[in-house]
């Protein structure tokens, strides 16, 4: 159902409040640059920081930009069922066209805990959800096991894989077949997980070259292996340099030096160090992303 180059897209501010019109602005952009769909409200768009009318607004105004060119997929994931089941259903009530939920975090819920949470979501709310394993994150990890138990229940379509372990993303392959289908979570890891029988992935890197992220998904899906490769390369800097501090400093910063968003966050995150600052200018003036 979701596939190809989806872009965990930032949250801009301006004086604190969410920048609605350059929200609007990053989704055009990225229609007109091949994304093939949108994540508002995941980690990258420092979902753990908004108030509840801000996570909706944000969901609403990529609602409405998209206009169904492309999916919507909202991020409603939290620590408590009833509070995910809640910004669930308002996501659906607003017209997205699915769920990205990841799994309980601080909780450390065991793996029944975990089936039972997402079965209850998918129970309470008849939307396309995805699951989001980001033990990094959250301290827990979504078992194959688990995610084959979970691929049973109809409107559970896909899972974020962002554990960086293609052993484990093979063993969900193998385990659940054709029943979800495994999106990577982690830059680095999307070509590899493509050839394992991925089906594309939900990305940092696309916020600044989207083109690129999506012309690879393109390539590998039309059996052009080499020019995947390529690209694949080519991405490898911007991938690291988006993770040089805590996602999403490095890529809020990368923007805010390509002049799209103001270089705004919300507490507790910060500001890059100088250092880290300046070796990430240099990965984007190579890449020809700035002059």
């Amino acid at each position: 159902m979701f596939k190809g180059s989806i872009v965990a897209i930032v949250t801009p501010f301006s004086g604190g409040k969410v920048d609605e019109k350059a929200l609007g602005d990053l989704i055009e952009w990225h229609i007109k640059e091949g994304t093939d769909a949108i994540v508002p409200c995941g980690t990258t768009g420092e979902s753990a920081t908004l108030e509840y009318d801000e996570h909706y607004r944000v969901i609403e105004v990529a609602i409405r930009t998209a206009n169904r060119r492309v999916p919507v997929i909202a991020g409603t994931g939290a620590n408590s069922t009833d509070e995910t089941i809640m910004m669930t259903k308002k996501a659906k009530q607003l017209g997205a066209d699915g769920a990205l939920l990841v799994s309980p975090y601080y909780n450390k819920p065991t793996q029944e805990g975990l089936f039972l949470h997402y079965k209850a979501v998918a129970e309470a709310v008849d939307i396309p959800i995805v699951l989001y394993n980001v033990p990094g994150r959250t301290a827990v990890n979504i078992l194959p096991s688990t995610v084959a138990r979970l691929a049973e229940i109809k409107n559970i379509v896909a899972i974020k894989e962002a554990t960086g372990d293609m052993k484990q993303v093979s063993e969900v392959i193998r385990l659940c077949g054709e029943r979800i289908d495994v999106i990577s979570g982690d830059d680095f890891t999307t070509l590899p997980l493509l050839a394992l029988g991925g089906k594309g992935v939900i990305s940092v890197t696309a916020n600044i070259a989207p083109s690129d992220v999506s012309a690879m998904c393109r390539a590998w899906e039309e059996g052009d292996i080499e020019r995947a490769r390529t690209l694949h390369y080519k991405l490898e800097p911007l991938n690291q340099a988006m993770f040089i501090e805590t996602n999403p400093i490095p890529v809020k910063t990368a923007l805010s030096m390509m002049g799209m968003i103001k270089e705004e966050f919300r507490l507790p995150l910060c500001f890059m160090a100088d250092t880290n600052r300046e070796k990430l200018r240099k990965t984007l003036e190579g890449y020809g992303l700035l002059r």
